[in-house]
């Protein structure tokens, strides 16, 4: 079963739990990051993984976004 079938079989009440714990996961990614690099404590592969895991993140959040806010064609 793919990702974008599993979100088709959720109901919206779960799609928008869902929305709110990524966008909380990828704000809390992004805190994270930034004092990283600030602190200059990390290494450059541990920043890129969790800028990748943050790009992941954003790609679950427009998927539901789209799923619960869907393109009207007029």
């Amino acid at each position: 079963m793919t990702h974008h079938t599993d979100l088709a079989m959720k109901t919206e009440d779960v799609l928008r739990i869902e929305l709110e714990v990524f966008k909380h996961e990828h704000r809390d990614l992004d805190q994270a990051i930034e004092a990283l690099i600030e602190k200059g404590t990390a290494d450059q592969l541990t920043i890129k993984r969790l800028k990748k895991q943050k790009l992941q993140l954003k790609d679950k959040i427009a998927l539901i976004e789209d799923r619960l806010l869907p393109d009207i064609i007029a």
